[in-house]
C-alpha cells in the first residue's frame, strides 16, 4: 500500500492519542512494532511522520525489543506485574508524551506542547487503568486469569497499533475507545477499593 501524501490534523491528533494510550500498556511493544513495521516497510508512513524512523534504528530497536520480551514474561507472573507497572509509572507516561511528541508537525510549537501534556496524560491514565485491573487480578490464586489478560493485551497493543496506522481516519475512533476502557477501569477499582475498605471498617 502506498503512504498519503499528507494526514489531516484530525487524523495527526488521532495517531499520537491512539498511540500515547497504548504506551500505557506496552510502552516497550508499541516502539517495537513501529519500528519494525517501519524499518520493513509494512506500515510506509507520510513525510510528515518521517520524524519517527528514528524508531527503526537498530539500537532502539535492540533496547525495545529487551524490553518488550522481559515485559512479556514479567507481566504473566502475579507479583512481578504488579512490581513491573509499579516500577514503570512514571516511564510509560514519559514515553507516550515524547511518541505523541515525535508525531505532531514540528513546525506548531503550540501544538507540540499540547501533543507533550496530552500524550502524557493519556499513557498514565491507561497505565493506570491497566495496572489497577491488573493488581485486582493478580489477588486471584489461579494463575490462568493473570495470563489471559496479559495475552489479551499483547494482542490488542500489536493489533490496535497496526489498525491506526493502516487507516489513519479510525485513529480518533480508537484512542476514544481506549481512554473510555481505561476510565472504565479506573472507576471499576475505585468502587471495588470502597468495596473492601468499607467491609473492614465494619468488620472493626
Amino acid at each position: 500500500m502506498d503512504a498519503p501524501a499528507s494526514l489531516g490534523i484530525v487524523e495527526i491528533l488521532g495517531i499520537a492519542a491512539s498511540a500515547s494510550l497504548l504506551a500505557g500498556w506496552r510502552l516497550y511493544l508499541v516502539v517495537l512494532g513501529t519500528g519494525l513495521a517501519m524499518r520493513s516497510g509494512i506500515v510506509p508512513l507520510p513525510d510528515h511522520l518521517e520524524s519517527l524512523q528514528v524508531l527503526a534504528n537498530p539500537w532502539v530497536l535492540g533496547i525495545a525489543g529487551l524490553g518488550a520480551a522481559a515485559e512479556f514474561f514479567a507481566d504473566k507472573v502475579p507479583w512481578l506485574d504488579s512490581a513491573w507497572d509499579t516500577a514503570h509509572t512514571l516511564v510509560r507516561p514519559i514515553g507516550g508524551a515524547l511518541l505523541a511528541l515525535a508525531i505532531v508537525d514540528p513546525g506548531d510549537p503550540a501544538l507540540q506542547v499540547i501533543a507533550f501534556l496530552a500524550g502524557g496524560g493519556g499513557a498514565l491514565l491507561a497505565h493506570g487503568g491497566k495496572a489497577g485491573a491488573r493488581a485486582a487480578i493478580n489477588t486471584s490464586p489461579e494463575p490462568v486469569s493473570n495470563v489471559a489478560m496479559s495475552t489479551a493485551e499483547d494482542v490488542a497493543t500489536v493489533g490496535l497499533l497496526w489498525f491506526v496506522y493502516e487507516y489513519p481516519w479510525a485513529a480518533v475512533g480508537v484512542a476514544v475507545v481506549l481512554t473510555a476502557i481505561a476510565i472504565g477501569l479506573t472507576l471499576a477499582l475505585r468502587r471495588l477499593l470502597r468495596k473492601v475498605f468499607g467491609r473492614r471498617e465494619i468488620e472493626t
